[in-house]
């Protein structure tokens, strides 16, 4: 039983868990991507440049026998994740300094606080006369 426990312990864990969650979450993102770089980026920024070399499919693109189109589609998708991911960290470090309370200066003394100083003053300057 202590096996099982254990094993129960470790799947469970929140890191565990989470990066469980994180997986699921990137795998759909990437299918998300996938589709924004298939069906929006290549249709309207790709296209013109696909129709110069005479190809219908980014797939299609080859020079001297290798097929580089879906390399270069790969790579567009990874800017395209890179980018968003770069956003999403700096989005959420601005969230977590505005979060931080502002580091005030400490407050001058109050009057009580000035008058019991003058009264030290004073005392001190008595003694050493």
């Amino acid at each position: 039983m202590g096996f099982i426990k254990d094993f129960k312990d470790f799947a469970f864990k929140g890191n565990v868990v989470d990066l469980a969650v994180g997986v699921i979450i990137g795998a759909a993102f990437s299918a998300i991507v996938k589709s924004f770089v298939d069906d929006i980026i290549t249709p309207l920024l790709l296209n013109p440049a696909l129709e110069k070399a005479n190809v219908k499919n980014i797939a299609e693109l080859s020079w001297n026998g290798v097929k580089y189109g879906n390399f270069l589609s790969s790579v567009i998708s990874f800017l395209i994740v890179a980018f968003v991911l770069f956003m999403l960290i700096k989005g959420i470090a601005s969230l977590s300094k505005k979060e931080e309370a502002p580091i005030e200066a400490p407050a001058g003394p109050t009057e009580d606080q000035k008058l019991l100083m003058e009264i030290r003053d004073l005392l001190k300057t008595k003694n050493n006369i």
